[in-house]
């Protein structure tokens, strides 16, 4: 099977979700800890969301160059969503501050359904309390992140305009603020703003990926939320957070699209190219949510300085061009750069920038990006889902992989 096969890129997506859930299952299913023997139970609660939205105009498609000859700017999504949050009293809820987590489950419609059908989205998504406004009024922050579907690709004889789209699965990516109210005991309105991304990660072309700005609006029901506050008298007490260093270890491997510029002409290579690569991060934790470090970073990425000297001509319309690869030394690079990473149960968003410093030229000059999601499956194994780009610009490749932490002496409130 190809690497850039389609089946083999659904069932690579669905395996690392279906590792995270029973991951979290089985952490949700016990309130067994491992330092205070103490966690409380878990709340549970299901909502569903409406979320009207703008299309920003980031592309020709949207801005009009399609078959209706109009603007895409307006989407509307209605989402349902399973979340279970600690009980408020216990320590993982008091240092996190009333951290939730859930998976989702959205639909997406566009005002151009011909060209983009109407897209499904699956995700996990996590928040908590940025601050209270008053005994019923909150102030939160969430973010949601998974994979969609459904999506109507181009093609060059059925859908030649959507030059945005190239894979019928692409990421989601979504990071929201809003209000919470508290109706009852049961109820919670929830209102407010959301940025939303959609791309494949560079794993097809087209690429150009779609982007919105969308208002949210619904209703969450608490199953067992017996007080609508706190009983802050039963809270259990935190203990100081032993500072440390500990070491992180990923090994991560994609495949992605490459382009090249032949007599000042963009074009796209046929091939799809695999990428393997590590980290192997030093953190110094400075608390429960905060770890600061240094990664070193290698790279073999085999669409690296790819060329093209000649073409053939099949006829007078098409030239079919030859793609070439460098020897190994052009296509591989070692880099360091500089970590932060948000800490969250289950969850850690971090984010890194650095250069490679021994590398072939080319393609691997300058400056990288990253943003990563790890996803707990134990005390010490993640999974990585991460995205590399360059010149904080440039799309370059997806970074699935496993990882391993040493040394970490973090107090542990949940399974």
């Amino acid at each position: 099977m190809k690497i850039g096969d389609a089946l083999w890129w659904k069932k690579t997506v669905f395996i690392f979700m279906a590792v995270w859930l029973w991951g979290v299952v089985g952490f949700s299913q016990t309130s067994t800890v491992d330092s205070l023997r103490h966690s409380g139970r878990a709340l549970h609660r299901i909502g569903m969301e409406v979320r009207p939205g703008y299309v920003f105009p980031t592309n020709p498609f949207v801005k009009g160059e399609n078959a209706k000859a109009t603007p895409i700017d307006h989407l509307l999504s209605a989402h349902v969503r399973y979340a279970f949050e600690f009980d408020p009293v216990s320590p993982v809820s008091r240092i996190y501050r009333n951290v939730y987590q859930g998976i989702g489950f959205a639909y997406y419609s566009f005002d151009n359904r011909q060209e983009l059908g109407e897209p499904l989205a699956l995700y996990f998504f996590q928040g908590a309390t940025l601050g209270r406004l008053g005994k019923r009024l909150a102030l939160n922050y969430e973010w949601n992140f998974g994979i969609s579907g459904a999506w109507k690709t181009y093609d060059e004889e059925t859908n030649p305009y959507n030059g945005m789209m190239g894979s019928e699965l692409n990421a989601y990516m979504n990071v929201n603020f809003y209000l919470k109210y508290a109706l009852s005991r049961r109820i919670d309105l929830v209102t407010g703003f959301t940025l939303t991304h959609f791309s494949n990660g560079n794993t097809k072309f087209p690429n150009a990926g779609l982007n919105a700005v969308d208002l949210k609006a619904g209703l969450a029901y608490h199953f067992n939320r017996d007080a609508l506050f706190p009983r802050r008298h039963l809270a259990s007490s935190i203990p100081a957070f032993p500072r440390h260093v500990s070491y992180d270890v990923v090994l991560f491997g994609s495949w992605r699209r490459k382009g090249v510029i032949f007599n000042e002409q963009p074009l796209a290579s046929p091939d799809t190219y695999s990428v393997f690569g590590f980290n192997f991060s030093p953190m110094y934790n400075l608390g429960y949510s905060l770890r600061l470090g240094a990664s070193l970073d290698g790279v073999y990425d085999t669409s690296a300085n790819i060329y093209t000297e000649d073409y053939i001509y099949t006829d007078d319309v098409n030239p079919g061009y030859t793609f070439y690869r460098p020897g190994f030394d052009k296509q591989w690079a070692l880099g360091l750069s500089a970590r932060a990473e948000y800490v969250m149960p289950y969850f850690t968003v971090g984010a890194g920038i650095g250069a490679n410093v021994l590398h072939g030229g080319g393609d691997l000059k300058g400056f990288y990006q990253i943003l990563a999601l790890k996803i707990k499956t134990s005390r010490h194994s993640f999974i990585h889902i991460g995205y590399n780009l360059q010149n904080f610009e440039t799309p370059n490749y997806l970074m699935l992989g496993i990882g391993y932490r040493f040394h970490d002496k973090s107090p542990f409130f949940y399974r």
